[in-house]
């Protein structure tokens, strides 16, 4: 077996690049389930090109110290940063994207362009997922969203974001809750009463393209089939996007992560 030299970033649960000696399987199941630390929940993390370098990061001393353990296990992992990560990765450096499950089963993403033609709604739900852990109601579109969260003058974006859309219709939304006003929002920690509230608002009040509905990201609580579109990469005037694969591509290439989405 090679001692491979793997360069991985984590985007959740934590933010982290981390080299290691195991593929990303082989990874994924570590993190989830073969560590000490205690972990319960999602994992979503990104291959980088292992030839990728930035100033802020010592990644030569952390592969000069991806040495086998002294029984013949590879290195899982050597912690590189767990700070401001993301804000100093290149998107050109990204490589597959891989969301798993508590077990270590996963599906593995691809980058594509994203289609600007895919199906438009009047309002969005947004999962910021990493570095702020945030979800809102807004009304732009999935890539206007990029500019607005990694503008500058913002105080409440980042320079770069990663983020993810829920599954989302307005007026279905509404009709269904003027039927049954006690029915279960399907949006984790969210009152139904709450959401419609806050439509109203982003409808109503000028110039309100954007509100807060939660201080956390409830990804952990998500399904993947609940995700819309798929997982964006985001800076001021860049990004990268992951389309999601359709749930039948999921369960002919992915079935035991399927069975437990």
């Amino acid at each position: 077996m090679n001692d491979d030299k793997h360069l991985y970033m984590v985007v959740h649960p934590n933010h982290a690049l981390i080299a290691s000696q195991l593929d990303p399987e082989r990874f994924a199941k570590h993190y989830t389930q073969g560590s000490t630390r205690y972990f319960e929940g999602r994992l979503i993390f990104v291959e980088l090109d292992p030839a990728f370098r930035h100033p802020y990061f010592k990644i030569d001393h952390a592969f000069a110290e991806l040495k086998r353990h002294e029984d013949g296990r590879p290195k899982a992992t050597k912690f590189i940063s767990s700070y401001r990560t993301l804000e100093h990765v290149d998107f050109d450096a990204l490589g597959d994207l891989y969301y798993c499950n508590s077990l270590g089963d996963f599906v593995q993403l691809k980058s594509a362009d994203y289609d600007p033609q895919m199906r438009g709604d009047e309002m969005r739900i947004i999962l910021e997922v990493n570095p702020i852990k945030m979800m809102v109601l807004t009304k732009y579109n999935f890539l206007e969203y990029a500019d607005y969260i990694t503008d500058p003058e913002m105080p409440k974006g980042a320079p770069k974001m990663f983020y993810a859309q829920l599954e989302f219709n307005v007026d279905d939304f509404l009709k269904e809750f003027q039927e049954n006003p006690f029915i279960r929002c399907f949006v984790p920690g969210i009152h139904p009463a709450r959401l419609r509230e806050a439509i109203t608002e982003v409808r109503t009040k000028p110039g309100k393209n954007v509100k807060g509905l939660s201080l956390d990201c409830p990804i952990d609580r998500i399904s993947y089939k609940f995700l819309r579109h798929g997982f964006m990469f985001a800076s001021h005037g860049k990004s990268k996007f992951y389309p999601l694969l359709s749930l039948e591509d999921v369960e002919r290439n992915y079935y035991k992560f399927w069975k437990n989405m």
